[in-house]
């Protein structure tokens, strides 16, 4: 608090001085313009809180996205939701026309929202207004998905609503909103399950025989139904329950003529109760958010304005494995699916953030000035898991097929994690900010600022982690931009650079949790299916062998310089045309390397059970490190041509070409969970040749048109006429993209397939590199494009294999939304809209990446969509 003070007397006694500064006389000063946001906009909106708390069943329709399929699961922990966003639509290319000096803009060059400042807006009004509405959506209006064998199994949602805003006592208003939504469907997908002569075991220890047949017996009963895609693959349903809960309230009281007070609660809730394909393969999770804020506004002049703002901020993350599920997870190497959930399951997570923050703004004669200053105190509290429950890996291995491995027993692989992993970290983050808006003339304006970011190293509450790291200290941001208007016929030309900072994610640090002496992750080669670690469960060995997580001394938050251009001007009777370019260069992205593989050792035979007697450091099994390990490069050339409104209709549509590379790790890279598999190089070699490639998001080309037309009000025509076709909305959005990029893996490290150091990565020699860079994107051509011929497996005393990263791509987007609208004065002072929607209006589907495991009987099958079928949802709302 004492920082916070100093920021505010220093805002609020020097500013005003340096407004005696200038030379020429002004007239009256001006006045502060105030961030005031649409009275109606609701204090929680799901929308906006879809990648940050990671919640199910939004779609950005407007932009052209379509319904996500289902049955694509995701984790809702970490930003899980972006990342499969950026895999399923891909990025859109966003030109930022100014840095505001409050806010971070890391990621922004991608369409990711820049940070919000702490402070709440104050919105006034002393009338009572509000709306209500009703959102349906049933599947007696969907089609089927492009796999989907029998009927659309029943399912509906519905989301409902209301926001209102009361005037309470004299100065006060009250806003209060809350939103349900109650989604009951079948989620139908194809899963690759054992033939019928596959689900028997074949092991001949009766207890192990027993437990690989209720292994095979977690699978469906019923028989693969696609055999025209894949011998086994069974296309099924399954249901899926999704609960959001939303209520906010927010008290707006005006405290005389200078003062203001804004306080704000707002709860968000989501419980998943998932769909089980196959069971246990997902987990239930539970979402809960409270945000608490308060702040004081106070307008000391006309052109001077202070806030000050505290607040508190929960997320409560549960994921938890289903009951039917089979205990360890099991991986198939891609024979069969994988039986869930994933190694990262359990989780118990709190995370607590404290707010503190102080911002002034001051204008005089051209300069519009901002400081301040924001403190925020992070703490990370739970139970997560790292193979905690087990993971068995059965592939291609001991001479066998993986299929008989799995009937056999003969695993070749188990990871697992024992000892106390509840932990809780401490950690402060800060941001310090000035920046000034100039207008040297009235046709040029220049924006210029700076931001001094620190970062605490975490600390743990019972000393039971030691990350080796230290305070990031020095990360200043500096930003500048301009914007000049020639001439009115040259329109206006802009451009902004600045650096900045993203963020060491908790679940990065976090990982420090399954170091010993309080716990111990073990890797056992070819283990015993029923007892992997004995007869009995081991207790903890602080001198014992396990796999390490380690931290680089010199960890650091990533950063990138990102600069933008523009210029906009009229061509044809009020038709605009914006043409830009957008960059970016990303360094010190925190990824995860793996370490202490095991290597060739004359004299030690070169197979599958004596990789941890071929490691380096005998005292651990991998050493993982997070560590600053990659960079990423970006750039965009968009142009966008808009319509002037013309008979009812208007037109925006955008083209853009892209080009997106990275050294293995990308802007949403945690170094955890599926980012540090992605990451992972082929050896522990050379890591950033054998990783650079095409980023997992990159899209070339990419397309979208929107397109809305208003019918006439016909007040000339009668009544009848009138209320059934006049003023009608038809809007329509086309969104045409590039597929993103996938890579092709051995899919076994065993001998004849891997270099076997123990770390899964390895990829194949490409043997025809003709086919390289093709696309992959229909079930009917995918095996011809996508050969096995072409490919062969490495020697095991091979390091890597030739073919790179990312060099084949899937399916495209060609998508078409549509919505029709109408609004009915239906009071004096009461609107009533009804709007239709349609999703995916041509049922066009998305197809996923085929199989990509060499070894896999299903490599070069395309057996999944993307996206869902086309469907349809009504809105009612009532405004008042």
């Amino acid at each position: 608090m004492r920082v916070l003070c100093a920021i505010f007397l220093i805002a609020a006694g020097l500013l005003p001085a340096q407004s005696t500064e200038t030379s020429e006389p002004t007239g009256p000063p001006p006045e502060i313009e105030s961030e005031t946001p649409d009275p109606e906009t609701p204090a929680v909106d799901l929308d906006a809180s879809r990648t940050d708390l990671n919640l199910l069943g939004a779609v950005d329709a407007e932009s052209g996205e379509a319904r996500r399929n289902e049955n694509v699961q995701i984790d809702l922990i970490d930003n899980n939701v972006l990342k499969e966003m950026n895999k399923r639509v891909g990025v859109t290319a966003t030109i930022v026309d100014q840095f505001n000096p409050r806010s971070d803009y890391f990621g922004a060059e991608f369409g990711g929202s820049p940070t919000s400042p702490s402070a709440l807006p104050f919105v006034g009004g002393r009338s009572i207004h509000g709306s209500l509405f009703e959102t349906h959506d049933n599947s007696i209006f969907r089609a089927r998905s492009f796999f989907q064998v029998g009927d659309v199994q029943p399912a509906r949602t519905n989301e409902y609503g209301f926001d209102v805003t009361l005037p309470v006592w004299r100065g006060a208003s009250f806003l209060l909103n809350g939103q349900q939504t109650r989604a009951r469907g079948q989620v139908n997908g194809n899963v690759l399950v054992p033939k019928a002569d596959e689900r028997t075991a074949l092991a001949t220890d009766p207890e192990t025989r027993l437990k690989v047949q209720a292994m095979l017996d977690k699978f469906p009963a019923e028989a693969p139904n696609r055999t025209d895609i894949n011998e086994r693959a069974l296309n099924t349903n399954a249901p899926q329950f999704i609960d959001n809960d939303v209520l906010g309230g927010t008290l707006y009281q005006s405290l005389g003529e200078r003062d203001k007070l804004t306080l704000r609660y707002a709860f968000t809730a989501q419980n998943v109760q998932a769909f089980q394909l196959i069971a246990g393969q997902n987990p239930d999770s539970r979402t809960k958010n409270h945000d608490a804020r308060m702040t004081w506004t106070r307008s000391w002049s006309p052109s001077m304005e202070t806030d000050l703002t505290a607040g508190f901020d929960r997320v409560g993350s549960i994921l938890k494995a289903d009951e039917s599920a089979f205990g360890p997870t099991v991986m198939f190497s891609g024979v069969f699916n994988d039986l869930g959930p994933g190694a990262n399951i359990p989780i118990d997570r709190a995370v607590n953030v404290f707010r503190y923050a102080a911002n002034a703004r001051k204008v005089y004669a051209r300069h519009s000035l901002t400081a301040g200053a924001e403190v925020w105190r992070r703490q990370v509290n739970g139970d997560e898991s790292n193979a905690n429950r087990g993971q068995f890996s059965f592939r291609n291995d001991f001479g066998n097929t993986a299929i008989e491995n799995i009937r056999l027993g003969l695993a070749s692989t188990f990871i697992g994690t024992i000892g106390n992993t509840n932990r809780g970290f401490r950690q402060w983050d800060m941001q310090y900010y000035l920046g000034d808006e100039w207008r040297l003339h009235p046709k040029l304006s220049l924006n210029i600022g700076v931001r001094y970011v620190p970062v605490t190293a975490p600390t743990e509450i019972h000393g039971q982690a030691n990350l080796g790291y230290h305070c990031d200290c020095n990360n200043v941001a500096p930003r500048f931009g301009f914007a000049w208007r020639p001439s009115d016929k040259w329109g206006v030309i802009r451009a902004a650079y600045g650096v900045q900072y993203g963020d060491i994610a908790p679940v990065t640090y976090s990982a420090s949790r399954f170091n010993a002496p309080y716990s111990n992750r073990i890797r056992v080669p070819a283990p015993d299916f029923v007892h992997p670690l004995g007869l009995t469960t081991p207790e903890v060995d602080p001198n014992g062998r396990g796999t390490y997580f380690d931290f680089s001394p010199d960890l650091v938050m990533p950063y990138e310089h990102q600069y933008n251009f523009s210029w906009e001007r009229a061509v044809y009777r009020d038709w605009r045309l914006n043409l830009g370019y957008v960059g970016s260069r990303a360094m010190k992205i925190v990824t995860l390397w793996y370490f202490n593989r095991a290597e060739v050792v004359p004299g030690i035979p070169q197979i599958t059970a004596t990789q941890n007697d071929r490691r380096a450091d005998k005292r651990y099994f991998d050493v993982r490190r997070s560590l600053n390990g990659a960079q990423a490069y970006y750039d965009a050339a968009k142009v966008t041509l808009l319509s002037p409104v013309r008979n009812g209709f208007s037109l925006e549509t955008s083209y853009w070409f892209s080009k997106a590379i990275d050294l293995g790790a990308n802007y949403t890279s945690t170094a955890s969970g599926a980012d540090a598999l992605a990451g992972r190089g082929q050896d522990q070699y050379d890591v950033h040749s054998d990783m650079k490639g095409v980023s997992d998001f990159d899209q070339p080309h990419s397309w979208m048109t929107r397109i809305t037309w208003r019918s006439p009000g016909l007040q000339r025509q009668p009544r009848w006429l009138r209320s059934m076709f006049g003023g009608w909305e038809a809007f329509a959005v086309t969104l045409v993209k590039t597929g993103t990029p996938f890579t092709v893996q051995s899919g076994s490290d065993a001998p004849g397939y891997g270099n076997l150091d123990g770390s899964g990565s390895d990829r194949p020699n490409i043997d025809d590199p003709s086919i390289l860079g093709r696309k992959v994107k229909h079930p009917d051509t995918s095996a011809a494009r996508l050969p096995r011929s072409a490919f062969s497996f490495i020697q095991p005393t091979d390091i890597r294999g030739n073919i790179g990263r990312n060099t084949f791509r899937r399916d495209g987007i060609q998508n078409i939304n549509a919505a029709l609208s109408r609004t009915w004065t239906v009071a004096s002072e009461a609107r009533l809209t009804f709007r239709a929607e349609s999703n995916n209006v041509l049922n066009r589907p998305q197809f996923a990446e085929p199989g990509f495991q060499l070894t896999s009987p299903n490599f070069g099958q395309i057996t999944n969509t993307l996206n869902d079928g086309r469907s349809f949802r009504f809105t009612a709302r009532l405004a008042f």
